[in-house]
């Protein structure tokens, strides 16, 4: 459950607001600031205006959409106003980038009046290369959306109207497969006959569905000719039927759509229902019936809601973001049902695939296939992109509305490379951390920083808190923040009835190591020794520590009490780096300051078994100042040594070295330069030769890049245990925990 505070917090932390606009071209000297402005703009404005499709090849319009609104219909607000509404605009930009890669303008119309909307929105036709429409009451949003879907000549998108109707008619089509009813002879029900309804209406006639065995249904019942109160969007699907009430139109129904409010469908109506059922319940943020209590209705209905954490979750994520980029990369002068209707079928075909095992492994190696419990595909399925963005090109260049035609192979090949790993992988780890949450105790379980972090580990199911510290005073400091820790475990290590048991099993573990029975009662009552000891005991899976403490300090308690696991020379680390369309492995940049070429060995078999347990399939460079031998020095003989070493315990692995990074990293240096390495693709594990080069680069990505460095994660413990760095923030510890847990139940599975 998001919480207001949360919220308002993420949206003014920093920069206020989640989007800003960047250069893409070079904009630093003098000379290429008079190539981006004056004289040098002046060039590519004479070519477009000689040839006004040149503006594609010389400006950003092409990928440009225009998302606006003037705020009278706000997903649970309503009519707040378009200065209210540009958070959920910039929210709707946020997912058009991530998940298709198109920037966005958002634009807030203060205008209640169609006619200005719409003449507003036609000046502005030469600045876009789309419109998507969001958030405007019906029935003037939808003549909006007429009026400009008739006299623009780039696609316009109502995104209420058909994002949703796009996914419920994908998940459609593939549970009338399973029941194997045509679709030309079912009888559907419509329950809600707005925005959203409207467009669901529109694409099932568009689908197949018959006339006259559509009943659609509003608050006040059947949509009938007899009725004075309905607007001309409506009046289509009005029909002239004794089934005036919606229970007593559901009954012999084969499908019941539902795109109104929350718990407006019972377990009746649907048991009233004909042979194999559909139910499909789009409402949100409540469905007209929850998923589990729809299957409970009878054990043949197959049922979808908009539950994002349930089977069949139909969330308009899957639809706008990729209609948009196939329509854009062939120049469409429109967006038509039938290119809809074409994303539609990509959706319910990519759901009959086998299933990617890097999506399975996201949500803890859940076995999917084709069937009544998956109908659709998961949202961070890669594979979205292509085939939906593709089916959606192909469309319009057969339908006549692409000025572009492409070659369907190489586009899809260069949709494939588009977005890149990046960051959608973090998404994914929490999901595969929901799977199994561990046990995993704080010891500084007092810090503001650290129980703020623990709040959305409970939130999002990622892990279980143990907060070490005295009660009254951890409950203060949550009680001030207004958090939510009710699921959290508090632990005082003075009043603990463990302690003693802790003591003395310490104790055993290093008295002839110099600690004597007194000395190790004292080190338990540092948090520290605390918390190794709970991991140790097996009290908790996990430990997390060195928030406010000096590495070095809390990093020698670990290897006091947890140690190295059994056959491991050292205790090592990684760091997993999301780059802007790329993820890499990083190690050793936190532990070891010199390691031999025996310690760089099998640090290098370390980090490829966390990417692996990561679902990341290893691509090792050992890195050095110099290339293949070229140059004969202690440091670089020590890398090749280690090279050797690594190919030796692990003849199966991908490992390529001594390498520089830019020869790890770039492929046309290899092609060129080295054509015998046996990287084809770049390396996304790097191993560094030395604590100093590894810990400079992580740093000079995470400070003068666009990455985001995650860790360090420690490799090779006996049991899973981690540190902070001075000064994580939220986010930091959040991630860190998220890759720990993932890393930590693979190892407990033995992968």
């Amino acid at each position: 459950m998001i919480k207001r505070e949360d919220a308002l917090e993420y949206h003014r932390a920093g920069r206020p607001g989640k989007i800003e606009l960047r250069e893409t071209k070079p904009c630093l000297t003098p000379r290429e600031m008079r190539l981006a402005y004056l004289p040098g703009a002046a060039y590519p404005s004479a070519e477009i205006a000689k040839d006004p499709g040149a503006i594609f090849h010389y400006t950003a319009r092409g990928n440009l959409v225009g998302v606006i609104t003037n705020g009278t219909a706000v997903p649970g607000l309503g009519k707040v106003g378009p200065a209210a509404a540009k958070p959920m605009q910039e929210g709707v930009a946020m997912m058009f980038k991530r998940l298709a890669d198109i920037n966005v303008f958002d634009l807030e119309l203060d205008t209640g009046d169609p006619e200005r909307f719409a003449e507003t929105v036609q000046l502005l036709e030469p600045t876009f290369g789309g419109i998507n429409l969001k958030d405007i009451q019906a029935p003037e949003g939808l003549a909006i959306y007429e009026r400009l879907r008739r006299s623009l000549k780039i696609p316009v998108f109502h995104e209420n109207l058909y994002s949703t109707a796009v996914v419920a008619v994908a998940a459609l089509i593939n549970a009338l497969d399973l029941v194997e009813k045509g679709v030309a002879e079912i009888r559907v029900v419509l329950c809600g006959a707005g925005t959203v309804g409207i467009g669901c209406a529109r694409l099932l006639l568009r689908l197949g569905v018959q006339r006259e065995n559509l009943l659609v249904y509003d608050v006040k019942g059947l949509l009938h000719p007899g009725r004075q109160d309905l607007f001309d969007e409506q009046r289509e699907f009005a029909r002239a039927h004794p089934a005036r009430e919606l229970h007593e139109g559901v009954k012999g129904a084969d499908v019941l759509m539902g795109a109104s409010a929350g718990g407006v469908f019972n377990l009746e109506m649907i048991r009233s229902m004909s042979r194999f059922p559909v139910v499909l319940a789009l409402a949100t943020p409540e469905p007209e019936i929850a998923y589990e209590d729809a299957r409970s209705a009878r054990q043949d209905v197959i049922v979808a809601t908009s539950e994002g954490l349930q089977p069949n979750a139909i969330t308009d994520l899957l639809s706008f973001p990729y209609i948009f980029r196939g329509a854009l990369d062939v120049q469409a002068t429109g967006i038509t049902e039938g290119m809809l209707l074409a994303a539609a079928r990509a959706l319910a075909e990519l759901a009959r695939e086998e299933v990617p095992e890097e999506v399975e492994r996201a949500y803890g190696n859940e076995h999917f296939s084709f069937g009544p419990e998956y109908l659709l595909p998961k949202p961070i399925d890669p594979r979205i992109l292509v085939w939906e963005s593709a089916a959606v090109a192909r469309q319009a260049m057969d339908e006549g509305v692409a000025a572009l035609s492409i070659d369907m192979e190489t586009y899809q090949e260069s949709l494939a490379v588009r977005l890149g790993a990046g960051r959608e992988i973090l998404r994914s780890l929490m999901l595969r951390a929901r799977q199994e949450p561990l046990r995993v105790v704080f010891s500084e379980g007092s810090g503001e920083t650290i129980l703020r972090a623990s709040s959305i580990l409970l939130e999002e199911g990622i892990a279980t808190p143990i907060l070490l510290g005295r009660e009254e005073e951890i409950r203060e400091v949550i009680d001030r923040l207004g958090l939510d820790l009710g699921g959290a475990a508090i632990v005082d290590p003075a009043r603990s009835p463990r302690f003693e048991a802790y003591a003395e099993e310490y104790f055993r573990m290093r008295r002839r190591r110099g600690v004597i029975r007194a000395a190790a009662a004292h080190r338990l009552r540092q948090r520290d020794y605390f918390a190794a000891m709970m991991v140790h005991s097996g009290d908790a899976d996990m430990m997390i520590t060195g928030f406010s403490a000096h590495y070095v300090d809390t990093l020698r308690t670990i290897i006091e009490v947890i140690g190295p696991a059994p056959g491991i020379r050292r205790i090592a680390s990684h760091h997993l780096v999301l780059l802007p369309k790329d993820v890499v492995v990083l190690a050793d940049c936190a532990v070891n300051i010199d390691p031999g070429a025996e310690d760089l060995a099998e640090i290098a078999l370390l980090a490829a078994r966390m990417s692996r347990s990561l679902g990341l399939e290893p691509r090792l460079a050992m890195l050095s100042f110099a290339n293949f031998g070229s140059v004969d020095h202690p440091f670089a003989q020590k890398v090749r040594r280690a090279t050797e070493i690594a190919r030796q315990r692990s003849p199966e692995l991908l490992i390529e070295g001594e390498m520089q990074l830019l020869t790890a990293r770039d492929s046309s240096v290899r092609n060129e330069y080295f054509p015998f390495a046996a990287l084809e693709k770049n390396a996304n594990v790097l191993i560094f030769p030395d604590l100093q080069s590894g810990n400079l680069t992580m740093h000079s990505l995470q400070c003068m890049g666009e990455a985001i460095a995650i860790g360090p994660v420690l490799m090779g413990t006996r049991l899973p245990a981690h540190l902070l760095q001075y000064g994580a923030t939220v986010e930091e510890i959040v991630n860190l925990t998220t890759i720990a847990v993932v890393e930590a139940a693979a190892l407990r599975r033995g992968e």
